[in-house]
């Protein structure tokens, strides 16, 4: 194998690892250096925060959240099949049959979220 390949890697290892550190050095040195109190706060917008900021959610919440994850991440798996369907289609019924497997599992998996009524709100 040549060496100049290897050359070549070692350029944009050294590139790639001194761009950061020169791109921190640079703001560093071109940052205004006072201190203003309201940006030590939580907000900067100035207002004071209140309470604690560790409050109790209803487990509904996070359940429901898992739930909603789930079926928008569905959409990644659909996308894809969808722009492809009509070369799918011309090698045979097996995407379309894999497709609506799926959609049976999603469908299943939302009727048993109903039935224990974990889509219920209150």
């Amino acid at each position: 194998m040549d060496s100049r390949v290897w050359i070549d890697v070692l350029v944009f290892l050294i590139a790639g690892a001194s761009f950061p550190m020169v791109n921190v050095a640079v703001s560093r040195l071109l940052r205004r250096d006072w201190r203003e109190p309201s940006k030590l706060t939580t907000y900067e917008t100035g207002i004071r925060p209140y309470g604690d900021a560790r409050v109790r959610y209803s487990i509904h919440y996070y359940i429901f959240a898992l739930i909603f994850l789930v079926f928008d991440v569905e959409v990644v798996f659909f996308y894809p099949w969808a722009v492809q369907f009509r070369e799918l289609a011309q090698m045979g019924p097996f995407a379309f049959v894999e497709m609506a497997l799926f959609i049976v599992m999603l469908a299943v998996g939302l009727i048993y979220a109903w039935k224990k009524k974990v889509l219920r709100w209150a």
